[in-house]
């Protein structure tokens, strides 16, 4: 089921969603060469006890997870997609990191993620890193009323396969309010004019992953819950939950 929101009740997701931005910046500040991964999650922590918000992400235990999420935070290190577990790992210079948050804030999420690279980035890294914020931005672009899905996972996916960069097979955005994941599906890949009309109201997480090899394949690392790519090839992750309204989309989770 897709609900739809109230001005009221976006009005409060944005607020949720100001926490995640915080969030991530304080994170994103605090990663440098030598610290810890632990260390990045303990600061996005500091954040959401600070502004008296929950997180989506810790403990949650879906039906394929073989233990529940330990963190706040998802810490995803060069060839990791998505959900990597922040543990004793020390960043080196050139690493390129994504980092992926929620909050929960007077029962509505928010939930974003940002790529960057510490210390030295190398060329590869910071045209990966950019053509992700690029398809990001189409996607946001493209979720305005009247459109639907297929023209955002559309957008998403011209500018990824324009670059020659890789989508990995099966993950993509969601719906988003009470609960971390609700309907649509928002996929990084698809069909201009098919899927779910998008109507005013609506709030989904748009979040392109793009894989510098251009290749589609991942796997499930040993934890149960880091996605890594097939080829070892570097990968990276954008993300925004956005508001669907009558005069455009609506960022939600800027600091």
């Amino acid at each position: 089921m897709v609900e739809i929101k109230t001005e009221e009740s976006i009005e409060a997701m944005r607020a949720a969603g100001r926490v995640v931005g915080r969030a991530l910046a304080a994170a994103r500040a605090a990663a440098a060469v030598g610290v810890e991964l632990r260390e990045l999650d303990r600061v996005a922590r500091t954040v959401l006890d600070e502004a008296g918000a929950g997180s989506p992400f810790l403990g949650y235990r879906p039906a394929w997870a073989p233990v529940p999420f330990p963190a706040v935070l998802c810490v995803s290190v060069n060839d990791a997609v998505v959900h990597g577990i922040p543990d004793d790992y020390r960043l080196r210079d050139g690493d390129l990191v994504s980092l992926d948050c929620g909050a929960i804030l007077d029962g509505w999420v928010g939930d974003a993620a940002v790529s960057f690279t510490v210390g030295r980035a190398g060329p590869e890294d910071t045209e990966l890193i950019a053509t992700g914020e690029k398809a990001l931005a189409a996607g946001i672009a493209a979720a305005v009323p009247g459109n639907r899905i297929g023209d955002i996972a559309h957008a998403v996916g011209q500018v990824c396969r324009a670059a020659g960069y890789g989508i990995p097979d099966g993950f993509g955005g969601h719906g988003v309010g009470r609960s971390m994941h609700e309907g649509p599906d928002v996929p990084n890949e698809g069909r201009a004019g098919r899927g779910m009309l998008l109507r005013a109201g609506m709030v989904i997480a748009i979040e392109p992953m793009l894989i510098a090899s251009g290749a589609d394949d991942t796997y499930t690392a040993r934890d149960g819950w880091t996605i890594r790519t097939l080829d070892a090839s570097r990968a990276t992750h954008s993300e925004h939950t956005v508001a669907i309204t009558p005069s455009g989309p609506r960022v939600l989770t800027l600091p």
